[in-house]
């Protein structure tokens, strides 16, 4: 495990605080959310950058590494 720091203004951490989203189990799932949504967002921006032509053996395989990436990445993050 490890533990992280971090400054907020008081407003801003009374009111996660009194929503409940300070606690580290709170904090995980904002944290992994955000890094599926980054991984989403990901994908649609490489999808955005091909060309309009049917999906090639080429574009299928960048696509295919992408999602491998993102998965080892994930099974890494969750076997730590």
């Amino acid at each position: 495990m490890t533990t992280i720091q971090i400054q907020l203004p008081d407003d801003l951490a009374q009111d996660a605080q009194a929503a409940g989203l300070l606690t580290p189990d709170a904090i995980e799932r904002l944290l992994r959310e955000r890094l599926r949504r980054q991984a989403g967002d990901a994908l649609q921006a490489m999808w955005s950058r091909m060309p309009a032509e049917e999906m090639t053996p080429e574009i299928e395989k960048m696509i295919d590494e992408e999602v491998q990436a993102v998965r080892a990445e994930r099974r890494q993050r969750t076997a730590s």
